[in-house]
Parts: structure tokens; C-alpha cells; sequence
């Protein structure tokens, strides 16, 4: 049995019962009563009520009643502990390991927050740099794992500076970092040492999701391990996808997690630098999901888009807002911005979308998100012009902000409808 699974001995003061009230009375009023175990009955009668450990050197054994300091082989968590955070237990258990070398230094040192996937803990790079968590070995992450639930510990590190987002991650305690995250009913394995995984993108998955993209063809130029790529095929309806990802790492998991999903069939792995894909004229759908910038992509997709009917591009990209107090502009509905030729039966502008996002579009967009989508609007349809020798139309169709990395920086998808414009 691992160490991690054995009950860590606490000490205690042991007396008879007829005594068990008063010398409870006499810890409290020290503050020596360990209050996260319950009072235990001990072989031969008496009852031993939990010390703190870090205060044993403070402890005295009181003359007027027969009292003795034992060791609880198997703690039985009281109430109040049974009802703590994880990271409140996290607190304590270190607080208990480390005794009288505790400081409110090292309490800051500790996380209060972190990932969690399944049996696996990721902690945060800020966590645990004191000199002395190195000191006491393995015993440290036995003991954070056993707190927190888990069985194996990893910590972060920053991205590698490789232009593969590579995490820099060190796995603390267990085999290997292969694990299983679920979002929206789809399943995504990865290795955490070795990919990235951003929860906080959920809400572009979401939507993505909910896409009307039945009997298309989707290119994925940044695909990963899959974040898009599946919503597309598995809720989206997408008919066929093309997956384009160079980091090995995160192409085994991708091919992984298109048998998980049962999507393997519709999609085609492409493993390499995606500025050197093949691939023309075949996409309905272009998928655009790098930030900061996806900007070196931009030709790429205007090849892969149908040169006869166009396409929807979903630009990513980190758009700075500079502060000011002025008020937002006025609402603008994305879908007025349309092409003329964008027009039903009754003169008003169409949009693909289902009517979720209608609703939506109403939300205040800020100046630098409307200039930037009409400059990147722009610089698109000139491309397309250049690569086809022959004018097309770009219409903003939505701009969606998906999460902010600082106080005026906001991760933005832009949707492009690139049409090649029809001789007159």
C-alpha cells in the first residue's frame, strides 16, 4: 500500500472518561485541542482527545487527573473537517506535516486552486517554491495527493517559447499524465505533460457546437488535440473535417480522441506545418483557432475555401482595448453589416446562425473590435482577390469575445463570410 493510503498518526492526550470534559475545556482554552479528529475511545477504556501536533512542545500534562500522551494509529476526521474545502484540508494536512517550522510564508505558498482531471491534480507554477517543500522528498506530494483526493500530481510551468504551446509540465507523483477530460458530452484524452488544455475556452466550443454546419466541409488549421475540430463533427454535424496540427504530442491525442468520439471516419489527420498543406478548394468552413494571432494562417484558408461558392472563416485572435471612460458605441447588430447580395426574400440581411445567436448579436461591441474585424474583413478580401484574380465579398457576420487575458486585452473569434462575387 502506498503511503499516501496509510492514516498518519496524531498524538493525543489520553484519560479516563469521567475526566474527558475537563481537560477538553483546559485544550480549548490554550488553543491545543486538535478540533479536525474526534475524541477516541482507547483499549482499556479511557478517551484520548487530539493535540496539535505542532504544539507539542507547549503541552503539559495536567496533576489533577491521570493523563498521558498516546499516539491515534487511526484518526477518525470530526464533523468540521469532514465539512472543510479541499483547500482548507490541503492547509491543514501541511500545517500538521511541517509542525513548528509552519509560517504564514509557507501558507502562501500554498495553492487554492488548481485543475482537476479525474485522478490527476494540476497544480499552478506559483505554488510550492519554498526552499523547504524540496526538503521533505516524496512525503510532500504524498501528502498533498492524499488531501486533495488524488492519485497523481503535476504541476505547471509556463508555455514553452516553441510556437507549439508546448506546457512545461512535471509530473510530481504517479506514472504517466495521460488523462480524460469531458466537455459537452465530448471526450478528450491528452498527455498533461506534453499538451495544452484551456477550460476556459468552453464557451466558443459551446457555440461552435451549436453551429448550423450539416453536409460541410471543415478545415481545422490549429486543431490540437481537437478542441474544435470534435464539436464540429460530433454536434455541429459537419460532414467531413480536415485537421491540421504540426505538434506530434498533440496529433496522437487528436488521433486518440477521434476513436473516442467514434468521428474517425470523418476526419483527416494532416500532421505537419499547415503553411505547407496541399489542400485547395474543398472547405465550406475554415476554422482559425490560434491566438495571439492566427494572421499567418490568413492564406492558407482563403486556398482551402471553395473558390466557386466561398465559405465562413472563424478568425481567432487577442485584440487590445485601450481604457477609456467613454461609453460603449451604440448596439450593433453584426448581421445589418451584411453584403447587399446577403439579403432574403423580404430585403432583410441573412445570417447563418441559428437563432441563439441571433438573440446575441445585440451585445455592445467595442471601436477597437469593430476596426479591427473590418480591417481583418478587409485584408481577407483582398487576398482572395490576389489568389483568384477576381473580386470577393466579406461580411461580418459576428464577433464573438470569448475571454480576457488582462484588464484590456479580449480573446475575439471573428465570423467571415467570404463569397466570390457573381458577374453581373
Amino acid at each position: 500500500m502506498e503511503a499516501r493510503d496509510t492514516p498518519i498518526p496524531v498524538p493525543a492526550l489520553a484519560t479516563e472518561p469521567r475526566f474527558a470534559q475537563c481537560l477538553r475545556e483546559q485544550l480549548e482554552e490554550e488553543q491545543l485541542l486538535d478540533r479536525r479528529y474526534q475524541l477516541q475511545k482507547m483499549p482499556g477504556g479511557c478517551v484520548a482527545l487530539p493535540v496539535l501536533e505542532e504544539k507539542l512542545s507547549q503541552l503539559w500534562l495536567p496533576q489533577e487527573m491521570p493523563c498521558e500522551l498516546v499516539w491515534i494509529q487511526n484518526p477518525v476526521p470530526s464533523r468540521a473537517a469532514r465539512r472543510q474545502t479541499p483547500a482548507q484540508k490541503l492547509r491543514d494536512e501541511l500545517r500538521r506535516l511541517l509542525g513548528e517550522s509552519w509560517s504564514e510564508e509557507l501558507e502562501r505558498d500554498v495553492p487554492h486552486a488548481w485543475q482537476r482531471h479525474k485522478d490527476l491534480v494540476l497544480l499552478s507554477e506559483d505554488s510550492f517554491k519554498a526552499a523547504v517543500w524540496e526538503k521533505l522528498g516524496p512525503v510532500l506530494w504524498e501528502t498533498v495527493a492524499s488531501a486533495l483526493g488524488a492519485q497523481r500530481l503535476a504541476r505547471r510551468g509556463r508555455v514553452l517559447p516553441n510556437g507549439m504551446r508546448s506546457p512545461r509540465v512535471t509530473l510530481l507523483l504517479g506514472q504517466d499524465g495521460w488523462v480524460e477530460h469531458v466537455d459537452n458530452g465530448i471526450r478528450y484524452t491528452f498527455d498533461v505533460t506534453k499538451c495544452m488544455f484551456s477550460p476556459g475556452n468552453i464557451t466558443e466550443k459551446l457555440r461552435v457546437a451549436s453551429l448550423p454546419c450539416s453536409g460541410e466541409v471543415l478545415v481545422d488549421l490549429y486543431a490540437g488535440i481537437g478542441y474544435f475540430t470534435l464539436p464540429y463533427l460530433v454536434h455541429a454535424a459537419a460532414a467531413f473535417a480536415h485537421a491540421c496540427e504540426w505538434n506530434s504530442h498533440a496529433v496522437e491525442a487528436l488521433r486518440r480522441n477521434l476513436v473516442l468520439n467514434g468521428v474517425q471516419d470523418r476526419c483527416c489527420v494532416h500532421h505537419g506545418d499547415n503553411r505547407q498543406l496541399e489542400l485547395r478548394d474543398v472547405a465550406d468552413r475554415v476554422n482559425l483557432g490560434l491566438i495571439p494571432s492566427s494572421e499567418e494562417g490568413w492564406p492558407v484558408a482563403c486556398r482551402v475555401l471553395k473558390k466557386r461558392t466561398g465559405g465562413i472563416l472563424h478568425i481567432h485572435h487577442n485584440v487590445e482595448t485601450l481604457p477609456t471612460t467613454a461609453p460603449l458605441q451604440t448596439p450593433v447588430l453584426l448581421a445589418e453589416q451584411a453584403s447587399p447580395e446577403g439579403k432574403d426574400c423580404n430585403g432583410e440581411a441573412w445570417h447563418p446562425m441559428e437563432d441563439r445567436e441571433k438573440e446575441t448579436q445585440g451585445a455592445r461591441i467595442r471601436p477597437e473590435w469593430q476596426r479591427w474585424a473590418e480591417g481583418t474583413a478587409a485584408r481577407i478580401g483582398g487576398l482572395l482577390a490576389e489568389l483568384h484574380g477576381q473580386p470577393w465579398h466579406t461580411s461580418i457576420l459576428h464577433i464573438e469575445a470569448v475571454k480576457s487575458y488582462a484588464p484590456h486585452v479580449h480573446h475575439l473569434v471573428l465570423d467571415l463570410e467570404c463569397r466570390p462575387t457573381l458577374p453581373t
